[in-house]
């Protein structure tokens, strides 16, 4: 699978009702706990005192990562992604590839 890092914005519409916002949000925790148990979701950052969050995602490639992965997100609707493919560096003290 292929890593992105992917900062993710919410905007809740106005208007809504807050049983609306609870429940989706509670659903959200659901679908993460999912998606890291089957590999998708690496890590997950929330910078301090904002309302936006960064993350290692993985997929097979963008396409997948945007329709099957983010795309079945309770709060997608109400998202903005930014999307960066990563690879790895070889200077990086994790990395196990050709001449490590």
């Amino acid at each position: 699978m292929r890593e992105f890092l992917v900062e993710l914005t919410t905007t809740v519409p106005e208007g809504t009702e807050q049983a609306e916002v609870d429940r989706r949000r509670a659903a959200e925790a659901v679908r993460a706990r999912e998606l890291a148990a089957t590999g998708n979701l690496g890590r997950l950052w929330r910078p301090v005192g904002e309302l936006r969050s960064l993350g290692i995602w993985r997929a097979a490639d963008e396409a997948e990562l945007n329709e099957k992965v983010l795309g079945s997100l309770p709060l997608r609707p109400w998202m903005t992604a930014v999307i960066t493919p990563l690879e790895s560096h070889p200077n990086d003290p994790g990395w196990t590839g050709a001449g490590a």
